[in-house]
């Protein structure tokens, strides 16, 4: 399965912010990820941190501008520039937006960013005056224009002590973005995939509602899987405290008949549809329009089954999308095999992902997984105790193999 950074030469240009103390984060978890990170350095960036930070965070060598005057210094831009993968500016002030805009190439980060043919990523950092000044707000639109990708600023507190748009995108944030853009040219790249995660929530009145235990994590990881492959995700979510994997289209839903309408509507240019979310089997017939006082006491609910997602999805699919692979999950506590072949058949699935929930490590909320995997020609899989990350690494790779077939 495809990690984006892994292996790939990203060229990390820090500039004089003083911001730049979060650089050295993003350094070390660009290097977590696989990448193989070399740290340029402005001699102002020089002021806030040293070459030795960078060198013990990366295992590479840290330049600076003594590089370029250095013995090697009419080719060591040329070099590092012809053997990245990309070029990331984090944090980026906005002398040095200015000096990209207008080709200005004075020190060895602003030279190397000339030369690169490379996807060119800028995260800004500066007083937010600075950056809703004019000057600089018209080098930003020179800078899109020429196809450079920005990340960033954000809102927030800043070096001054004041509010504003301006301060440094978290370094998570960064390797995520960075993370999709390598991703671009996957196994998967402009295919649609859909993924439904969470667990939906059928209202009794206005305060309470009917759902499940399911934390989305499986889900979530699935959308992640995919976008790491190249392909362009619908996630659709019920509300959860989860990241939203970044560069998915996200669709947010409560109640099993909003999660049925909203995955309607983004199968027919589908691949695959990658039904994760535990959707609810029965709603009430006539929630409450107030909230049921507790002094009046409640009997009883009367409940009504909700529409299959997955069955209309079977009977609909040979008009609106017969080419749609169909991957359903079965949360099963008892004849597990049983009740899940069932459903496989039932439901004309292409795979049952099946596991049983009583099992502490594979449940609801946990970060691992244990499934077995049922195929529609009858075969199956068992795969061991792993990370949701990498059941949901399993079923993509599966997708991809059926492209490939």
């Amino acid at each position: 399965m495809s990690n984006p950074l892994e292996n790939k030469h990203i060229l990390l240009g820090i500039t004089g912010s003083i911001a730049a103390y979060k650089s050295a984060e993003l350094a070390s978890k660009l290097t977590q990820a696989g990448a193989n990170v070399n740290v340029l350095l402005t001699p102002s960036a020089e002021k806030f941190v040293s070459p030795l930070t960078f060198q013990s965070l990366t295992g590479n060598k840290c330049f600076t501008d003594a590089d370029l005057w250095g013995g090697e210094g009419h080719i060591v831009h040329v070099q590092l520039a012809r053997t990245t993968d990309l070029m990331l500016i984090a944090p980026a002030s906005a002398n040095t937006i200015a000096k990209l805009a207008h080709g200005i190439a004075d020190n060895l980060v602003s030279i190397t960013a000339l030369a690169a043919r490379c996807p060119l990523v800028i995260v800004p950092a500066m007083d937010a005056g600075m950056f809703t000044h004019p000057a600089t707000q018209d080098n930003v639109k020179v800078l899109k224009s020429r196809g450079i990708t920005f990340i960033g600023p954000v809102e927030g507190h800043l070096a001054s002590g004041l509010e504003g748009q301006g301060r440094m995108t978290e370094p998570q944030d960064i390797v995520n973005q960075v993370s999709w853009i390598l991703s671009q040219g996957g196994p998967l790249t402009g295919r649609k995939i859909v993924v439904t995660a969470g667990g939906t929530q059928e209202a009794i009145d206005p305060i309470r509602v009917i759902s499940n235990r399911s934390s989305g994590k499986q889900g979530y990881a699935i959308a992640q899987a995919a976008l790491d492959s190249g392909a362009k995700v619908t996630l659709i979510t019920t509300p959860t405290a989860l990241p939203i994997p970044f560069g998915a289209q996200i669709v947010t839903v409560r109640t099993a008949e909003e999660m049925r309408k909203a995955v309607l509507d983004n199968i027919p240019e589908a691949l695959a549809l990658i039904m994760t979310a535990a959707v609810a089997d029965f709603r009430p017939i006539h929630p409450q329009e107030e909230k049921i006082k507790k002094e009046k006491g409640f009997k009883e609910i009367q409940l009504e089954n909700t529409t299959d997602i997955l069955l209309e999805v079977a009977n609909k699919k040979p008009k609106i999308n017969p080419g749609l692979r169909v991957i359903g999950f079965a949360a099963e506590s008892q004849d597990i095999f049983k009740n899940a072949q069932k459903k496989l058949e039932s439901k004309h699935l292409d795979i049952i992902a099946v596991n049983d929930i009583t099992s502490p490590v594979a449940g609801f909320g946990t970060d691992t997984n244990q499934v077995s995997l049922l195929f529609a020609n009858g075969s199956s899989e068992d795969l061991p105790l792993m990370k949701k990350s990498e059941v949901a690494e399993k079923i993509i790779q599966t997708l991809i193999n059926w492209l490939a077939e």
